[in-house]
């Protein structure tokens, strides 16, 4: 029976006094508009006056909850490769050493070393070494590490996608988490994992609402966040209407702000079509997603689309390289690679890696060329647009277009080593220059006049795949 049916005066008194403590007025305003869809293009972001589009490759989520880790070298890093976009979770949700077989992950804090929202009692025998929490009562030391990790990001231009909860895919994740009752004093907790993230218990589901309030309270003036609902809300029996109360949540926790934050929810692994959208979703999240389908199949809902999670792909850099560049330019506007380079002690980057995933410095050099490749471009006036391309791709090799039609044609080529792609442009002059997505040198380029119709652009000899700059030179 859940607790729904059990529910008491004293209950709906508990869950008062949670709603109360969360609701801490602050008298600031936001002093810069919040990342949001671009007004001309929704399918990417306006931040600080410019057309954006987010890529990195960044920690696993630990960098806040984890107290050993030292933060603001990690951004330091991040800000030196132009990265601009770090994924990290709450604290609501850790991980035990050795979950997917990651050595030194960074959402699996040392004994006694998690920080979460919720304050420690003066009760012993949380399940990792320290104290049980108390979910009524607050911990200004993470909200103090929280503020400055999000105000440090932006400092360095990077954006904070703050991810609030994550299923419990095994026993010993849930038997880590403060909203387990066998972690906190207030008896709260007591289900199965699969139905923590349900509306079936109204005192768990106060307790998580009040952290996402105060959260949201605390976050209100940095303009460099937006916030995820659940990471994967496709394991571990995780409701769409759950998403839907947080979503609300987070939107009557912001009612009264000037600015509002953008919020993106999770939709699947790799593809999925997406037909019912939550009208307050601005963001779309898929993980592993190779090929870029879900772009194309939910292009038309005219919001961001994200692929903010990679991995199992092994260790070299070839296959999160080939996964970024198809998918932003198949048209997506986020691409999060989950690197294990960084962890405790190696902020920087420079971590051996023992884990399902890549990451480090060859990678991070190989996206820095993405990222100015597609910065080189007016790319919020333009669209995916693979019917341009009419041949001349390398047997087994994959061609896609991000174009305005006579102006601009950003063309990735995965596959094969050697091209002879013919292209559809307008009558005009142009530019081409075949760009080596390994080292970013042109290792071709021309300029040629064209009378309309068709064009075979020879490529250069390559390895695995290569980019394609046509500009107009009229």
């Amino acid at each position: 029976m859940s607790e729904q049916a059990n529910k008491t005066p004293a209950v709906i008194v508990y869950i008062i006094l949670l709603v109360l403590a969360s609701t801490t007025v602050y008298s600031t305003t936001v002093q810069a508009k919040p990342i949001e869809l671009h007004p001309e293009n929704p399918h990417y972001f306006l931040w600080r006056g410019e057309a954006t589009v987010l890529i990195t490759s960044g920690e696993h989520y630990g960098a806040v909850l984890n107290r050993d880790f030292n933060y603001k070298k990690y951004l330091k890093n991040l800000e030196s490769l132009d990265f601009n976009l770090t994924r990290t979770f709450s604290g609501a949700y850790c991980e035990p050493v050795g979950a997917f077989k990651i050595e030194n992950n960074t959402l699996a804090p040392a004994k006694n070393r998690l920080i979460c929202p919720w304050a420690r009692s003066d009760e012993p025998g949380y399940a990792n070494g320290g104290n049980k929490f108390d979910l009524t009562k607050w911990n200004p030391e993470y909200f103090k590490r929280l503020r400055d990790f999000v105000s440090e990001a932006g400092k360095r231009g990077v954006v904070v996608e703050l991810v609030f909860f994550c299923p419990f895919y095994k026993d010993d994740m849930w038997k880590l988490s403060p909203m387990n009752a066998a972690n906190n004093i207030n008896s709260i907790g007591k289900m199965q994992r699969t139905e923590v993230y349900t509306l079936k218990h109204p005192k768990l589901l106060a307790v998580q609402d009040a952290m996402v309030r105060r959260i949201v309270g605390r976050l209100k003036n940095f303009d460099n966040l937006y916030y995820e609902i659940c990471n994967e809300p496709y394991f571990g029996g995780v409701t769409l209407e759950w998403q839907a109360h947080i979503a609300e949540t987070i939107a009557k926790a912001e009612a009264d702000f000037k600015n509002k934050h953008l919020i993106a929810q999770n939709i699947a692994n790799k593809h999925k079509k997406i037909t019912d959208p939550n009208p307050r979703v601005s963001i779309f999240n898929f993980h592993y997603a190779k090929p870029p389908n879900t772009v194309t199949d939910n292009y038309g809902l005219n919001r961001v689309i994200g692929d903010d999670e990679t991995g199992f792909a092994g260790s070299e850099p070839k296959p999160y390289r080939l996964e970024g560049w198809d998918f932003i330019i198949a048209g997506g506007a986020v691409y999060s690679n989950l690197d294990y380079s960084f962890n405790v002690g190696h902020e920087d980057g420079t971590a051996k890696i023992n884990a399902p995933g890549g990451g480090g410095n060859v990678l991070h050099k190989q996206l820095k060329i993405l990222i100015d490749f597609i910065n080189g471009f007016d790319f919020i006036k333009m669209t995916p647009d693979n019917s341009v391309i009419k041949g001349g791709i390398p047997d087994k090799a994959t061609a896609r277009a991000l174009v305005r039609k006579g102006r601009a044609y950003a063309v990735y080529i995965n596959g094969g080593s050697e091209a002879q792609l013919q292209v559809q442009l307008p009558k005009g002059k142009y530019t081409a220059e075949w760009i080596n997505t390994k080292t970013g040198k042109t290792d071709k380029n021309g300029a040629f006049d064209h009378s309309g119709g068709k064009r075979t652009l020879k490529s250069p000899k390559y390895r695995d795949d290569i980019a394609l700059r046509i500009l107009s030179s009229d």
